[in-house]
């Protein structure tokens, strides 16, 4: 038996840690870091560029949204425009966002009541506090998800599947849902798990994530992964929001479609077919702007909106003392 402090003749294998995609710089001093990988696809779909490992599995987070509504509308569910956007969405919690998708169920005889979404607050500090000082609680219908929840419930009414257990992964809802995402992805699903609104969630590697985004921008007009990313950039803030940078990259870059996902994920195909993804390590949610706006710096994106998703400053006594910034 080798006890404490001697060395064992078998050593276990320790991966290497990602590279550090972002530093952490108050009063010009570093104390912090940000490691990750990343991907960038040239316009033919070929690995242009890479950092740390990006065919590793991850999970996607609500950057599988995208999937998850195009499996909706190929079940048979008539979506199009803002109702289209907000089922792929991770929205604000905004009036807005709200309305319509209690106006999604209402239109199929459902009500909040049926949602499987954990109740939350908005999504948005500043809706947040609006709903807090307005004396509300945390609902279900407030849960960034419910737009999402709202059509999955649709369609299972609209084809007459159970709506008690569509969450379950042998739902055949989300079992076409897989199907969407491994075929978009162009790789086997990882490892299956459970989102934060219930959902199961299908890990990918970020270049299958995309490839996938990048195959919804290109594909045929009429198409159901056409026809969602078409939804998206057409209608962005319902996607997200008003404060919001997939809304504005969305709004600010024609053609661009653009997706977060939770524990600091990023998803964005051009419209020319050039498309990056990546993950922060930590799951750091404030980092992914500086690394989204370096990396469309790096493609050649030339657009004030850039410049706006990258400022990250710190502040020290309510004045901006540093600064979150990439290190590539």
């Amino acid at each position: 038996m080798t006890s404490i402090g001697a060395t064992s003749d078998i050593a276990p294998a320790i991966a290497p840690a990602p590279p550090v995609l972002a530093e952490v710089v108050r009063s010009g001093f570093t104390e912090g870091h940000h490691r990750g990988s990343l991907v960038v696809l040239a316009a033919d779909g070929s690995v242009e560029w890479t950092l740390g490992d990006p065919a590793a599995p991850v999970f996607p987070r609500s950057s599988n949204k995208p999937m998850q509504a195009a499996a909706i509308l190929r079940a048979g569910l008539e979506l199009s425009g803002e109702r289209l956007a907000l089922a792929a969405a991770s929205h604000s919690g905004e009036r807005f966002h709200l309305d319509l998708a209690r106006t999604m169920l209402a239109e199929h005889g459902l009500s909040t009541d049926d949602l499987r979404t954990p109740p939350d607050l908005p999504l948005d500090p500043v809706e947040a506090e609006a709903y807090l000082a307005a004396g509300h609680v945390r609902e279900r219908i407030t849960m960034n998800c419910s737009g999402k929840h709202a059509a999955m419930l649709a369609v299972c009414v609209r084809n007459g599947w159970d709506t008690a257990t569509y969450l379950d992964p042998a739902h055949p809802l989300q079992r076409l849902v897989h199907q969407v995402v491994e075929e978009a992805a162009g790789e086997p699903v990882a490892a299956v798990g459970t989102d934060g609104c219930g959902a199961p969630l299908m890990a990918i590697g970020l270049v299958g994530l995309a490839r996938a985004f990048r195959s919804f921008v290109l594909a045929e007009p009429g198409t159901a992964e056409r026809r969602v990313a078409d939804a998206m950039r057409a209608h962005p803030e319902y996607v997200a929001g008003t404060r919001r940078p997939d809304t504005w990259l969305m709004r600010e870059v024609p053609g661009t479609l653009s997706k977060m996902g939770a524990e600091a994920v990023q998803a964005v195909a051009l419209a020319d077919g050039r498309a990056l993804a990546f993950k922060i390590d930590d799951g750091s949610g404030r980092a992914l702007g500086p690394v989204l706006a370096r990396t469309l710096e790096l493609l050649g994106v030339d657009a004030p909106v850039v410049s706006r998703i990258g400022r990250a400053p710190l502040l020290g006594g309510a004045a901006e003392v540093g600064e979150i910034r990439t290190t590539f």
